[in-house]
């Protein structure tokens, strides 16, 4: 009769090894799975060839100024970019919101700018280390010494009058806002503002359009250089550290950016970087030229001829003119020593041909310029179909010579490589024109004069035309 009863503890542990077992392999297929979204975030970077990144467009990050493209964060992303070796390409607006939807969506890689790193924040993006620290301030006109009852320039937060305060609309700056919000006693009116960066809020107290606005204190100081007449000496909110932000599922990407930036920072070039842009008093200078891309929009002195001219050949002006920057920085008169010259440095033999004599003015120069690459273009063969890599060949042509890339096609064909495509095939080759052994052995320095450039040439004048049509119109 006793037999029966011990049937029910064996059942009940069987039934718990199963239990356990069905534990074992959920917690199992999460961690592998953990695993493979480690890797998702590096392996998408490396099947697609390039890394993307999101940044803003202001005096600090991201910016171009005479023809060159400068900013802190693009300094940081492309030695970021090289310690991965992929190239970099960078989606940048002045709308925060946009960024945060592109990233969610898996269209960027990295949201490259100093976010705050709070918790809230922490529900957004998976941070990267800090990069540094901040405070918000409270940005007012300096107090001229008007008397009049109904205007006082604010002191300390607990003395703020039931006023507006402007902020630029930024979702991971939200938990501050309403921290400073909470210290002035909830007297201040919080207005946030789209497609307006810290800087156009503190131009406009400046300019006495607005009475206050809240700005993170590095940007604010630099800014202080150039608009004297505002004030920035009350503390809004204390020390916050900010860094990058990658999505949840990056933890891979995330650890390349920590390794990145541990070393980055041993070395010493993260802080002359950040005293580059943030302590630097050429940076306030910026502001009066007409060739700085925050405040004057314009590449060049030349920017109407080359947009008249780019038609010619139907390639966006903003190509033609990083072509012109590549060769002579926009500086009229230039002779390099195999003697080319002007605009765009064309030996006096291809000058003379295209009608361009020592006294030409820049126009000429640059009509002649245009009239070769559309006669490069004609001589490529009609099955470079890819416009892009049309646009590759002709420039790599202008450099070295249209015979030189010819010979190059055909070493890259023999070599198993497609003799149509730019990176990677025809420009491998153009550099290693060995007859025995072109994949090991490169003769180009014997080839080429020394003020030749070869390798980068192409990449640079592309690399800088996506920079220049992110950020001039």
């Amino acid at each position: 009769m006793d037999k029966p009863k011990k049937i029910f503890p064996v059942f009940r542990s069987i039934i718990l090894g199963l239990v356990l077992i069905f534990i074992a392999i959920i917690l199992s297929r999460d961690i592998f799975s953990r695993k493979e979204e480690e890797k998702d975030a590096i392996h998408r970077i490396r099947e697609r060839g390039y890394l993307i990144a999101l940044t803003d467009q202001n005096t600090l990050n991201y910016f171009i100024y005479r023809g060159e493209p400068m900013g802190y964060q693009l300094t940081l992303l492309e030695s970021f970019a090289q310690n991965l070796r992929v190239p970099l390409k960078i989606i940048a607006t002045r709308d925060i919101s946009k960024l945060e939807y592109y990233l969610s969506n898996n269209a960027a890689d990295i949201i490259a700018m100093n976010l705050p790193i709070t918790p809230d924040g922490k529900k957004k993006v998976h941070f990267s280390n800090a990069f540094g620290e901040t405070r918000l301030v409270l940005v007012q006109q300096k107090d001229r010494g008007n008397h009049q009852k109904d205007i006082v320039n604010v002191k300390s937060l607990n003395d703020f009058p039931a006023d507006t305060v402007y902020v630029s609309r930024n979702s991971f700056l939200n938990s501050l806002y309403h921290l400073f919000f909470r210290a002035t006693g909830r007297r201040a009116k919080l207005k946030e503002v789209t497609g307006m960066n810290q800087e156009d809020l503190i131009r406009n107290v400046s300019n006495g359009l607005i009475r206050f606005a809240l700005c993170q204190e590095n940007i604010a100081m630099v800014m202080k250089r150039f608009y004297r007449n505002i004030d920035i000496s009350v503390i809004a909110v204390p020390h916050f550290s900010y860094g990058w932000g990658v999505t949840h599922a990056s933890d891979s990407l995330k650890i390349d950016i920590d390794n990145w930036l541990k070393e980055y920072k041993s070395s010493g070039k993260l802080k002359q970087v950040y005293l580059n842009y943030f302590n630097n008093q050429r940076i306030a200078g910026f502001f009066q030229s007409d060739y700085f891309s925050v405040t004057g929009g314009h590449l060049s002195p030349f920017d109407d001829i080359i947009r008249e001219q780019s038609k010619l050949i139907n390639w966006d002006w903003r190509l033609i003119a990083s072509l012109i920057y590549e060769e002579s920085n926009f500086r009229v008169g230039q002779i390099s020593s195999r003697n080319a010259s002007g605009l765009m440095q064309l030996m006096p033999e291809t000058a003379l041909k295209f009608g361009i004599d020592s006294l030409a003015t820049p126009a000429r120069q640059i009509a002649g310029g245009v009239k070769y690459l559309r006669y490069l273009d004609k001589q490529l063969p009609e099955d470079i179909l890819d416009p892009r890599e049309r646009v590759y060949f002709v420039l790599a042509s202008y450099n070295v010579g249209i015979g030189r890339v010819m010979a190059a096609r055909e070493k890259a064909e023999k070599y198993g490589k497609n003799k149509n495509k730019w990176n990677r095939h025809v420009d491998y080759y153009l550099l290693r024109r060995s007859k025995k052994d072109p994949q090991l052995k490169s003769d180009s320095l014997e080839v080429f004069p020394v003020d030749y450039k070869t390798e980068g040439f192409v990449d640079d004048i592309v690399t800088r035309f996506y920079h220049y049509r992110n950020l001039i119109r």
